[in-house]
C-alpha cells in the first residue's frame, strides 16, 4: 500500500542506524548510565520511540534549533510535539519567568498575570470564563466531570482514534463490528470503556446522531480536526452539524484545541466560527513551562457554579495544588500577549506551506502514492494518496517501520520530527533555510527507496 518494498525500507535503515551511532557517543554513554536508573533509559516512557538504538540527549534548545551532547545541530520540527511551537525559550517568556521567580513561584492566591491572560484567552476564543490547569489532561478531565455533574447524563462522545492526553474515557476505539472497545495499548483502564463512552467516527454525522439520540451523552470531546492520527481536516458543514445536534440534545460540546491552536491566534474557534461550550487549549501557551486552560461559556460556567458548594469546591475531583500557580501564570500572560501574535501565526503558516511544497515534491518526484495534508503551522504526509477522511482511515495507512526509517534519516541529517506520526509544526522562528533542510533530507531518502 505505502508504494515501497520492505526489504529496501531494512536495508536503508541499517545504513541510517550505522550513522546515527557515529554521531552520538556521548548519547549512548548516557543511555547506558540512564537505563541503569530508568526504565528504558528515559525519564517518560513513550520517550523510547524516538528512533534509533539510543535516545538522542539534548544539550541546549533555543529557537527552532537544539544541540545534542555530541555537538550535532538540529532542526526542531517537533517543538515538544507543541509545547515549545512557540520556539524553544522565547526572549518573552524567559523574561517573565525569570522575574516571577524572584516573586514567588506559587501561593494559591491569584495575581494579575491570571486577570490578563484569560482576558487575552476570552478576545482570542470568544469564551468569556477561564480556568487554569498544568495540562490539557486535567482540563479535559475536569470538563468531562463538569459537564455530567451540571447534565446528569453519565456518558461522553468521542471520535474514533482521537487523542485526549490521560483521560480514561478517550482510549475506547471501534472494532470491525463497530462496538466499543479499548484502543490496543491502552494500559489498565479502570471500566470497560463501553459503559462510560459512545465513539463516533470523524466526518459521521450519522453516527454522531445515533450516539446523542438516547440523551444519555453529557458531552462531546473532540478537535476539530484530528490531529493525533495524522492530520484528518473536517468536511464542509461537519462541525455546524456536530453543533446542531448537541443543541438539539442538550448535549455540551467541548472542542480541545490543544494542537489546532496551529491554525491561528483562536485556533478553529476562531478561523472558523465554531461556538462550542467549552475550550481547552494546553501546551503552547506557557511557551514551554507547564500550563493549560479550558473556557466556558457564561452559561455553563454559571451552571458549574450554582451546582458545586462552597465546602467541596476543593474535593470534588477539579483543581490540582499546582494548577494557575504563579510562575505559570506568568509564562502564559507573556506568551500570549508577546509571543504568540498575529504577526508570528501568518510567519509560522508560511512556513507550513513552504514545508508542505517541499514534501510533496519529493513525493511527486519518487512517484510515491503519499499525499501531505497543512493546518495552519502544522503539517503531516500519510502514506495513502487522498487525505484520509477518519482516524480508521488515516490508522490503516500507518507504517511504523517505514515512520522509524523516515524519522532517523532526518534525525542524521540534522531535522527532528515528532515520533508518533510524520507531522512537523513550524515556530515564529523557525526559517525557510531550516525547512529547505527537511526537504533536502526527505527528497533524498524518498529517491532511495524507490530507486
Amino acid at each position: 500500500m505505502t508504494g515501497v518494498d520492505p526489504a529496501r525500507v531494512a536495508e536503508l535503515h541499517a545504513a541510517a542506524t550505522t550513522t546515527f551511532e557515529a554521531q552520538r557517543p556521548r548519547s549512548r554513554e548516557l543511555y547506558a548510565r540512564a537505563r541503569r536508573v530508568m526504565p528504558g533509559g528515559v525519564p517518560m516512557s513513550w520517550m523510547v520511540k524516538w528512533p534509533g538504538p539510543w535516545p538522542t540527549f539534548v544539550a541546549h534548545a533555543s529557537g527552532a534549533h537544539f544541540t545534542d551532547v555530541d555537538g550535532n545541530d538540529h532542526v526542531d520540527l517537533c517543538l515538544g510535539d507543541t509545547g515549545a511551537m512557540t520556539g524553544h525559550s522565547p526572549a518573552a517568556t524567559v523574561a517573565a519567568v525569570r522575574t516571577q521567580l524572584d516573586r514567588g513561584i506559587t501561593t494559591m492566591l491569584p495575581g494579575e498575570d491570571a486577570v490578563l491572560a484569560a482576558e487575552d484567552l476570552t478576545a482570542r476564543f470568544g469564551l468569556p470564563q477561564w480556568q487554569f490547569t498544568l495540562t490539557a489532561t486535567d482540563a479535559n478531565r475536569h470538563l468531562l466531570r463538569y459537564a455530567r455533574h451540571v447534565t446528569g447524563r453519565p456518558r461522553v462522545a468521542v471520535v474514533d482514534w482521537c487523542y485526549h492526553g490521560s483521560v480514561d474515557e478517550t482510549f475506547a476505539t471501534l472494532d470491525a463490528d463497530g462496538r466499543v472497545v479499548a484502543r490496543r495499548g491502552n494500559i489498565g483502564p479502570p471500566v470497560p470503556p463501553e459503559v462510560t463512552t459512545a465513539v463516533v467516527p470523524f466526518n459521521d454525522v450519522a453516527a454522531m446522531e445515533r450516539a446523542l439520540a438516547s440523551r444519555e451523552v453529557a458531552a462531546v470531546l473532540l478537535e476539530p480536526a484530528m490531529t493525533n492520527i495524522g492530520i484528518v481536516l473536517p468536511d464542509e458543514g461537519y462541525l455546524a452539524a456536530v453543533r446542531a445536534l448537541c443543541d438539539e440534545t442538550g448535549t455540551l460540546l467541548v472542542v480541545d484545541e490543544t494542537h489546532t491552536l496551529c491554525a491561528g491566534p483562536g485556533g478553529c474557534t476562531r478561523e472558523w466560527g465554531l461556538r462550542p461550550d467549552a475550550v481547552v487549549v494546553g501546551k503552547t501557551i506557557g511557551g514551554g513551562v507547564p500550563a493549560a486552560a479550558f473556557g466556558m461559556t457564561t452559561e455553563l460556567a454559571e451552571r458549574v457554579q450554582r451546582s458545586v458548594e462552597l465546602e467541596d469546591v476543593d474535593v470534588g475531583g477539579v483543581g490540582g495544588t499546582l494548577a494557575g500557580n504563579a510562575l505559570s501564570m506568568a509564562a502564559v500572560r507573556a506568551t500570549l500577549t508577546e509571543v504568540l501574535t498575529a504577526e508570528a501565526f501568518a510567519t509560522m503558516t508560511a512556513r507550513a506551506v513552504r514545508w508542505t511544497e517541499g514534501v510533496q515534491a519529493g513525493i511527486d518526484a519518487a512517484g510515491l502514492p503519499w499525499q501531505v495534508t497543512r493546518l495552519g503551522c502544522r503539517a503531516e504526509y500519510t502514506f495513502r494518496p487522498t487525505p484520509p477522511h477518519d482516524g480508521a482511515e488515516a490508522a490503516a495507512a500507518d507504517d511504523f517501520d517505514l515512520q522509524q526509517l523516515l524519522h532517523l534519516h532526518a534525525l542524521v541529517d540534522g531535522v527532528l520530527l515528532t515520533p508518533f506520526h510524520n507531522m512537523a509544526l513550524m515556530s515564529p522562528d523557525t526559517t525557510d533555510a531550516d525547512v529547505d533542510r527537511h526537504s533536502t533530507s526527505f527528497a533524498a531518502v524518498t529517491r532511495a527507496l524507490t530507486a
